[in-house]
């Protein structure tokens, strides 16, 4: 038995004459372009593609408690960056393991509140309605729950999921409907869950949408 070639990812140098557009980067237009990017951002500048993706980001944002310095956050980032969010907001220390998030925070933007009193305030003052994601006494399945337009979706830590003072700080409490044996879900897959609920209520027609790849 023979091992597969390995396929390679992304596409490499362009051929010249290079392409006059200042949204290009000569370093991978000449060395080629190996990232985990459409083929529309293809040799194209993080900054180009920030600047791109903020014409036509959703309207919900996306905020976490890090308290215990969760490698699940890093999945929680790539999620939001999938599913398009407005803006990433950890609540806690600054500090998080990046790794899990596969370069997906280049293309977000990313807010740090000290504490859920803060960020419960920047939340009134802007006028978003809190969702929470858990499943305690109270929640309501998130699938059956119509999701506010303009909202940010808040999930806590793997084991210890929200802590009371973000759960009182919540408009809503949504828990995603489980048939199996395990309390909870992983933090990260619950994320995309709810992202997933969040798009198929106010962005399933987008035009925007992109295709899904098998490729890490």
């Amino acid at each position: 038995m023979t091992d597969e070639p390995a396929v390679s990812v992304g596409v490499g140098p362009h051929a010249p004459p290079w392409p006059d557009d200042a949204r290009l980067d000569p370093e991978l237009l000449a060395g080629g372009d190996r990232r985990n990017v459409i083929d529309r951002y293809r040799y194209w500048t993080v900054e180009a593609i920030v600047a791109d993706l903020d014409t036509r980001r959703h309207g919900f944002h996306v905020a976490i408690e890090n308290w215990e310095h969760d490698f699940n956050i890093g999945t929680v980032v790539r999620n939001a960056n999938a599913f398009l969010a407005s803006c990433i907001h950890i609540i806690g220390p600054h500090r998080w393991d990046r790794r899990g998030a596969m370069s997906t925070h280049r293309y977000l933007h990313i807010r740090n509140h000290p504490n859920v009193a803060a960020f419960a305030t920047w939340a009134r003052d802007t006028d978003l309605p809190i969702v929470a994601i858990d499943n305690v006494d109270g929640s309501v399945p998130i699938e059956t729950t119509a999701l506010p337009e303009q909202c940010v979706l808040v999930f806590g830590q793997e084991g210890p999921g929200l802590s009371t003072e973000a759960l009182d700080a919540a408009d809503v409490v949504c828990a995603i409907s489980q048939y199996g044996s395990t309390r909870s879900l992983n933090a990260g897959v619950a994320s995309g869950i709810a992202m997933y609920a969040w798009a198929m209520q106010h962005a399933a027609n987008s035009t925007t949408a992109t295709s899904t790849s098998r490729r890490p």
